[in-house]
């Protein structure tokens, strides 16, 4: 095996027929100017219009270009996943498949992981962008101000797959759903250094746009599962203590309730019943998710080594 690139470029792809050799053109036009070594690795995302064979002729003609092909269509988050584990590069550089990021900004891009103090994820910002406003524009407007809300990362365009990452940030990130669009915020939560620069974004030439509104639920979903991760990972119990405190509080509240009401039979036995099996069912609400917390605590100790880590730099004296 070829020794390991500078640069790996993952691009997931999807019924993008046409735009696939003007692309690696233009990649590689790019790139063979900055004296890096470098490799792309186009992830095929069980593509219907054969895509497949047009990255296996551009796989022919370069041996820089690796190919990944998917048994299922999984989606974007998932094509990426499958790219990264298979890239090589110090630096990984993720972009569409559509022609509709320009692979002249990568040099730019990458250059800002070693500017302003170093950064670890450096994530594009399509500043002038050339989609609809009704089902494009206005959505990721108000999807990134909520993102933003959030997480507290203030990236402009977290939906821009145009990014730069570090080798050990990459090994580090788990995703899974629709979660590629939350890479910064989940790259912040990890202690990583987390940057922006404005890049070119161009009308889409050949193929169809796969993104629309029907994608809002499962952006929503996918942020509070990321905020749950960002937050709570390290410290489920205290979480599960904040959904047991309310239980808790109605347990005592119902506790001096029913204490306050002890004494000779006052003739109504179905108010004492409903406040027995609301006392009840307070307690075990309480105690159901004390445990959780416990449970959770014990997952996260066991799979500590194997799931997300707190980026860390060795200093040399």
């Amino acid at each position: 095996m070829s020794p390991s690139p500078d640069l790996s470029v993952v691009v997931p792809v999807y019924d993008e027929r046409q735009n696939l050799p003007l692309l690696q053109r233009e990649i590689a036009a790019a790139l063979e100017a900055c004296g890096w070594t470098w490799e792309v690795v186009y992830v095929d995302d069980r593509s219907e219009d054969g895509s497949l064979s047009v990255l296996l002729d551009l796989w022919r003609a370069d041996p820089r270009v690796r190919v990944v092909a998917l048994r299922a269509h999984a989606g974007q988050t998932a094509a990426l996943a499958a790219g990264f584990d298979q890239s090589r590069g110090r630096v990984v550089v993720t972009l569409d498949g559509d022609l509709q990021n320009d692979p002249a900004d990568i040099p730019r891009v990458v250059a800002r992981l070693d500017q302003e103090g170093g950064a670890d994820i450096v994530a594009g910002w399509r500043k002038r962008r050339h989609d609809g406003f009704v089902l494009r524009r206005l959505p990721s407007v108000v999807a990134n101000r909520l993102i933003a809300l959030v997480t507290g990362v203030r990236i402009h365009d977290t939906g821009c797959t145009l990014k730069a990452l570090r080798r050990e940030l990459v090994e580090s990130l788990p995703i899974y759903a629709e979660q590629h669009r939350f890479l910064p915020a989940m790259s912040a939560a990890s202690g990583a250094r987390v940057s922006e620069v404005v890049v070119n974004h161009r009308p889409r030439r050949f193929g169809r746009s796969k993104y629309g509104l029907g994608r809002a639920t499962r952006v929503l979903l996918d942020l509070l599962a990321v905020k749950m991760i960002a937050s709570f990972s390290r410290r489920p119990l205290q979480y599960f203590a904040l959904l047991a405190a309310p239980f808790a509080l109605a347990t005592l509240v119902l506790l001096a309730t029913g204490l306050a009401r002890a004494g000779p039979p006052t003739g109504a036995p179905a108010r004492e019943q409903v406040l027995l099996v609301a006392f009840l069912l307070s307690f075990m609400a309480c105690v159901y998710f004390v445990l959780l917390g416990l449970l959770a605590e014990l997952v996260v100790k066991v799979s500590e080594t194997g799931g997300r880590r707190i980026l860390a730099t060795t200093l040399e004296p």
